[in-house]
């Protein structure tokens, strides 16, 4: 399966770089080629993300999914939510994964943030009220949006609208955490 996953992933890649009129053409061409080795449609995923999410950042995401076995279907939270930044992390709240957008956003490297907890964004004006309602809707294990003073390395404010999900084992267990971040006024 692995190995099916990672010649779609490659497809995928080729099939992005493409301009819209030879994707049209490849892709009516890819379609009358029997192949029951390499269905098509699984490739739905990166056909739609990747003019707005990078190619590293969708394949980290699939390859996440495939070695923890999240049964969550990724490819629907990313469609139906808009963020900047994708962070990644352990059922302890470390941070296991970040996309180049957190970098953007708040300014810390990913090698920075790794093995963290998000709460090094927080600071001096960040609500202990605002923590209490994440810790609570974390432990109640549904996907759930919030918005949380935040700071910058620079030591300035923002505002990050959360939307968290927590991701499921083949066994029905949180096993991780994603949460979709973007800035808010």
């Amino acid at each position: 399966m692995k190995n099916e996953l990672h010649k779609m992933i490659g497809l995928d890649i080729f099939m992005n770089s493409l301009s819209s009129d030879e994707y049209s053409k490849t892709k009516q061409h890819l379609n009358n080629i029997k192949n029951d080795r390499l269905p098509l449609v699984s490739s739905d995923f990166f056909f739609q993300y990747l003019n707005t999410l990078p190619k590293e950042d969708a394949i980290k995401l699939l390859n996440l999914s495939d070695y923890y076995n999240w049964q969550n279907n990724i490819n629907s939270i990313l469609k139906e939510n808009i963020f900047e930044s994708i962070v990644v992390t352990d059922v302890s709240k470390k941070i296991i994964w970040v996309n180049d957008g957190f970098s953007k956003m708040t300014g810390y490297s990913k090698k920075f943030a790794i093995n963290k907890t998000p709460a090094f964004l927080q600071g001096k004006d960040t609500l202990q009220t605002t923590k209490k309602t994440i810790r609570k809707r974390l432990n109640n294990k549904e996907p759930f949006k919030e918005i949380i003073l935040n700071y910058k390395k620079d030591n300035s404010s923002y505002k990050c609208e959360l939307h968290i999900f927590p991701l499921y084992n083949n066994k029905n267990e949180v096993t991780h955490y994603l949460a979709l971040e973007k800035q808010v006024a």
